[in-house]
């Protein structure tokens, strides 16, 4: 993962179990048009975040395809219901072929 790259996850602590959270995320990321021209005359390559699939204990919860227009720094947020701890697994996709991961615990209240 580059080191400008910078996933952010937000979750309640402990909910209770049937529970729906709100489950928000921003990843930092230098986004580029791929229209921009660097010093010497040469276009600079589109790096653009295009998808966010996350997936909960293994399952999938949430996908978005996200396009062109984009904010640099894309903030997403969803609901689901937690019936379980578990670890929310995000993979963001870019242009170039990279992907970056982050994890989040879930941790039910007693």
């Amino acid at each position: 993962m580059a080191d400008d790259i910078r996933p952010r996850i937000r979750v309640p602590a402990n909910p209770k179990k049937g529970e729906v959270i709100e489950v928000r995320t921003l990843i930092s990321h230098a986004m580029e048009s791929g229209q921009r021209r660097d010093a010497g005359g040469a276009l600079v390559p589109r790096k653009i975040v295009n998808a966010l699939e996350v997936t909960f204990n293994g399952r999938p919860v949430f996908a978005a395809r996200l396009e062109p227009a984009i904010s640099a720094n894309p903030y997403l947020a969803f609901f689901m219901r937690v019936e379980e701890s578990g670890v929310l697994r995000f993979i963001w996709r870019d242009d170039d072929g990279a992907q970056y991961t982050a994890e989040q615990k879930v941790e039910m209240a007693a």
